[in-house]
Parts: structure tokens; C-alpha cells; sequence
């Protein structure tokens, strides 16, 4: 299970978890967010549910996610839509998208001293930043990190699917499943689609 034993070696001050959610779908936005337990504290009780958010059901997820936000953590959500994704590549994305979550965190007057980021990939940024190689399995604020832009992701995906209910987003979250790509070959591409992923590229020229 994780635990705070990487955030202790990055130094002192506020040790932010980093995390996204939603590279790999073929819309939507890509989501992510920064969590920091002030001097390492969580409820014991909390901290033994919170791992990396795929090893996790949808409903516990769901019943994490108000947890982790009301925890007293200092927390930050930000986001990269489909149309920045194709401006920027998927990866540079993902680093606006965790920039912002740091932004909104430093706007609730909870500015990050460190970043332990999940990945393999460091971003350029002003502040000192790690990656952590399956840093949400490892790491108690990435994993909180990896619940709380899988769920805020979720929730947006839900909500475009009010509006695009034929592609099955609520269920799908955007990903290339049967049922979404019989929905591009009926009623075509959105604003909402990644436009320089192949497949929806490829419909595209067809």
C-alpha cells in the first residue's frame, strides 16, 4: 500500500502528489490533480482505503473521493481540453493540465514547495519536482492524486454525455470501446474528440 515514505525524502515545506487521469481516451479533456497531506497527517482509517485509483472499483472511488476532499488535504484540479491536446501533444498536455491543478492549489493560498510527480516524465517548471515510476502505488498523495482527477474526470465525462448521449461516454469515459466507435461511424465526430488520435484521424479522411 502506499505510503508517505517518498514524500519524507523529498525535503521539507508542502510535498504535493501529482496525477492524471485520461491519456489514453479518444475525448474529453485530460485531467489532473495535486494533493498534499499538511505534515503528513490522514486519518489512519483513510489513508488504509487510498492506492492507486485503477486498482480501485468506480464506487469506491466515488465513496474516496468526497473523503480525500474533506480530509483537510491541501488540494488542486486542473485540466487540458481535447483541442489544447491537439495543439500541444498528449504529453505536454498532461503537464498544463497538472500546472493548472498547482496553480489552483496556489490560489487557495497552498503553494507547492515540491512536486512527486507519477511517471517517467518531469515537466520544466520553476518549483524542484521527482517523478515516481507507478508513483500511485507507491505514494499516498499521488494516490489520493490518482482518485481525485479519476473521479473529476468522470464526473466531466458524465455531464458530455448529457449532451452526446449516443457515444456512451458515462460508461466508456471517452475510451475506443465497441459501442463508442460504432457511434463515430453513425453520427461522426464531435468537438469534443482528439482530432490528432488515430482513429478519430482516421475517420476524419474517410
Amino acid at each position: 500500500m502506499p505510503d508517505f515514505a517518498h514524500e519524507h525524502s523529498c525535503g521539507s515545506g508542502l510535498i504535493f502528489g501529482i496525477d492524471e487521469a485520461g491519456r489514453g481516451p479518444w475525448c474529453g479533456p485530460v485531467v489532473a490533480a495535486c494533493v498534499c497531506f499538511p505534515d503528513f497527517k490522514i486519518d489512519a482509517e483513510l489513508a488504509s482505503q487510498i492506492n492507486d485509483s485503477k486498482k480501485l472499483s468506480a464506487s469506491k472511488r466515488e465513496k474516496l473521493f468526497p473523503l480525500i476532499m474533506n480530509s483537510g488535504a491541501y488540494i488542486g484540479i486542473g485540466q487540458a481540453s481535447a483541442e489544447e491536446i491537439d495543439q500541444r501533444n498528449i504529453l505536454q498536455a498532461t503537464f498544463l493540465a497538472m500546472k493548472r491543478a498547482l496553480d489552483d492549489s496556489a490560489c487557495k493560498g497552498h503553494r507547492a514547495d515540491f512536486a512527486l510527480i507519477d511517471g517517467n516524465r518531469l515537466p520544466k517548471w520553476e518549483i524542484p519536482c521527482q517523478c515516481l515510476i507507478k508513483g500511485d502505488s507507491l505514494s499516498l498523495s499521488i494516490a489520493a492524486a490518482s482518485i481525485v482527477a479519476k473521479v473529476t474526470r468522470d464526473h466531466i465525462m458524465q455531464a458530455l454525455a448529457k449532451e452526446y448521449p449516443q457515444y456512451g461516454w458515462d460508461k466508456n469515459a471517452g475510451y475506443g470501446t465497441a459501442d463508442h466507435i460504432a457511434a463515430l461511424h453513425q453520427y461522426g465526430v464531435t468537438p469534443h474528440h482528439r482530432k490528432t488520435y488515430k482513429p478519430i484521424t482516421n475517420l476524419l479522411m474517410k
